[in-house]
């Protein structure tokens, strides 16, 4: 619990400085209906270990689910180094580094991470993280508008196999501010976007065209052709992507012949636990000409009076934070502790390991949908080379399977048939490095028992 250093006379001696009766008076325009009531099914207090018996049971009621569900937030091995150095006092009590001569530790990492994000990507520079990759993309959308100034149309491309929740934050942070978003729609088949779907758009001078590596269906865009056709309409290419993905994949630096211009991601995948939601942490990494625009914080390697190196914020006046439509960027802080576990991830595993994941991941995937499509009424929804995450059809609808599978303990992928009607009974699954074969026979089984009781009934 937290320390509370004053005593009743302290609070007494404060109240009667400011002529106020008792701590509920200066509460006293909250309405009496609104205010919490006593909790009376919670006693007044309870041993330390009491307590901790309590949480332990609570949290092993829940269980651990065999998860098979991606979109967006990914189950990798966590190396436990990464989080116990993490949590040292010095990272994990750490606030903004404004002052450099008191956050050389932090603003060193912070560098190192930006030095490996722009490694991942490609791309010449990296700032040190905003709030998660939505918010990432229309963040680069806002910064499009930005760059190209008065030839900026405020009109972008935003594929609809792009992930939804990214579609809706992006339409969101941005309708109010001039950019006007068209849907450019997949390929039935495949769940690609092709150039052809593009062009039926009919969008003239777009400021922006999203690309996404790979799709919410987890589909391998052909990001050549895509890039190329954008920079032909005279517009900024965005990337979206998964960092994952960069570790086997040209980098998006190197796509069509001048490559993305800005490219976002959410980097959760990097050392981050799924824990319930959160919290994560998006990048956002662009070409060197597009750096003034570029919103959250840049640190910079720099030498000193004596000639030792010392690390800073760069191209960051503090006021930004305060200047409110003025600003940048209103973000105001980082997702630094987040960060911290990115750069220690990156740092462990290095380029082979990063591989060895990817790799993995997608080999476990194409294992998952071959055992599931081998049962009666499932299939492969879409005939696309895809990464770690794929789409299948059901015979029946998706939403009772999955309540069965839970009871079996399985979380077993993301119904998607509402958000893409056009897929029908639509499920989409998910197979990181950490799932075994026996996970996927579990799977398998489950729910060829799941579809057999239900045809039966």
């Amino acid at each position: 619990m937290p320390f509370v250093p004053h005593t009743e006379k302290d609070i007494q001696e404060m109240l009667s400085v400011i002529g106020a009766p008792s701590v509920d008076a200066l509460f006293d325009e909250i309405p009496e209906h609104l205010r919490c009531k006593k909790l009376d099914a919670i006693p007044s207090s309870a041993p330390e270990m009491e307590i901790t018996r309590v949480m332990h049971e609570r949290a092993a009621a829940d269980g651990i689910a065999l998860n098979f569900i991606g979109a967006g937030a990914y189950e990798h091995h966590i190396p436990a180094a990464v989080w116990e150095i993490t949590t040292r006092g010095e990272f994990y009590s750490a606030y903004t580094p404004y002052q450099a001569e008191a956050s050389q530790g932090t603003l060193q990492l912070l560098y190192e991470f930006q030095t490996m994000m722009c490694e991942l990507t490609g791309m010449e520079i990296s700032n040190a993280s905003l709030y998660d990759g939505a918010s990432s993309l229309a963040e680069a959308l806002l910064m499009a508008v930005r760059s190209l100034g008065r030839k900026a149309s405020g009109r972008v491309l935003l594929p609809r196999a792009l992930h939804p929740y990214y579609r809706q934050v992006a339409a969101n942070l941005t309708h109010a501010q001039g950019v006007t978003l068209h849907e450019v729609d997949f390929e039935a088949g495949t769940g690609l976007t092709t150039v052809a779907a593009a062009e039926r758009a009919g969008v003239e001078a777009p400021t922006a065209v999203v690309i996404s590596q790979p799709n919410f269906f987890g589909g391998l865009e052909d990001v050549d052709a895509l890039t190329d056709w954008a920079h032909a309409q005279g517009a900024l290419v965005i990337a979206v992507v998964n960092p994952t993905l960069l570790a086997v994949h040209r980098p998006p630096s190197e796509w069509g012949s001048k490559g993305a211009d800005i490219v976002v991601g959410e980097g959760q995948p990097l050392g981050a636990p799924l824990s319930s939601g959160g919290p994560y942490f998006g990048f956002l990494c662009c070409s060197k000409q597009y750096v003034r625009q570029m919103p959250g914080r840049i640190v910079g390697r720099t030498l000193d009076l004596d000639g030792k190196p010392g690390y800073t914020l760069t191209l960051q006046a503090r006021e930004q934070h305060i200047r409110r439509s003025k600003a940048t960027s209103n973000i105001c802080t980082n997702q630094g502790l987040l960060v911290t576990a990115a750069t220690i991830y990156m740092s462990l595993l290095g380029p082979e390991g990063l591989s060895r994941v990817a790799n993995a991941s997608m080999a476990n995937t194409r294992k998952l949908r071959d055992a599931l499509t081998a049962l009666p009424g499932v299939t492969a929804a879409l005939s696309a080379p895809f990464f770690h995450e794929t789409v299948l059809t059901l015979d029946r609808k998706v939403a009772p399977v999955l309540e069965r599978l839970s009871d079996e303990g399985i979380v077993g992928g993301l119904d998607i048939s509402g958000m893409y009607p056009e897929l029908g009974n639509a499920l989409l699954v998910c197979a990181t490095e950490t799932r075994t074969d026996a996970d996927i026979a579990r799977y398998k089984q489950a729910l060829g028992e799941v579809l057999a009781r239900a045809k039966a009934a």
